[in-house]
């Protein structure tokens, strides 16, 4: 029987073959659903807007999420190995 970690790195390898933005597209699309595809979006503008060191409240604000999402947001990112996140060569962030 296959672990979570089997299921995730499946997922992974699937979103890795993809070779072009439309396909990514369609499968993110196909994979979850509106709110989740719409969630994941605004976590990543969370995570560049930190890192272009945008206020807590200002990204609230701006992506029409509580300043508790950013928060959470602002950890998460914290706990990203700067050398794989897509993000590393934008600024660190600043904390308001």
């Amino acid at each position: 029987m296959l672990s979570n970690d089997d299921y995730q790195a499946e997922l992974v390898r699937h979103l890795l073959a993809i070779d072009s933005p439309e396909a990514m597209d369609e499968a993110l699309a196909s994979l979850l659903t509106p709110a989740e595809y719409q969630e994941i979006s605004k976590r990543l503008q969370i995570f560049k807007l930190l890192r272009e060191g945008v206020p807590h409240r200002k990204i609230a604000e701006t992506l029409g999420v509580g300043i508790a999402t950013v928060s959470r947001g602002s950890r998460a990112l914290a706990t990203l190995p700067s050398s794989t996140s897509p993000l590393s060569s934008l600024p660190t962030s600043r904390n308001d």
